[in-house]
């Protein structure tokens, strides 16, 4: 992983042993440092409905306040469990607008002890933006964020 990489993980640590409000102080930290990372937020799973809801988030106010399992990128990631990445939304058919600007997207699941609880959801304005790295650092933080949800 790279040296920026590297360091957020080491702040990412530091947030959360130390913060009282770790996962907005996250969101913030990956919007702020990372320039392709435009809009970053946590949706949190509710199995009972069938819908995911809308955690803290850093970026432009969403509409998306709830989505229902299976629509749109993060939908897709709560019904299959499975890391997205769209490289271009506009190829996506089930794609949810949240801003004209956005030009790629990034979801991640996050699993604790097994269950899907929720989803680490990353836009950018920029056409293919996510690497393996960025996969692997984001696949890094969710395992760390896990235990707060």
């Amino acid at each position: 992983m790279n040296t920026t990489f590297n360091s957020l993980l080491t702040r990412v640590d530091h947030i959360l042993a130390s913060s009282k409000s770790p996962l907005q102080e996250i969101c913030d930290l990956l919007k702020e440092e990372v320039p392709h990372y435009n809009w970053v937020g946590f949706y949190l799973m509710n199995h009972k409905e069938q819908v995911l809801e809308l955690g803290p988030y850093a970026g432009a106010a969403t509409e998306h306040i709830k989505i229902p399992f299976g629509r749109g990128i993060c939908g897709q990631v709560a019904a299959g469990g499975q890391t997205l990445v769209v490289q271009d939304v506009q190829a996506e058919d089930n794609y949810l607008a949240c801003s004209i600007e956005t030009k790629a997207e990034i979801v991640l699941p996050i699993y604790r002890e097994g269950q899907l609880v929720a989803q680490l959801d990353i836009d950018s304005h920029a056409l293919n933006p996510f690497t393996a790295e960025d996969q692997l650092f984001l696949d890094t933080v969710c395992a760390k964020v896990a235990r707060f949800f």
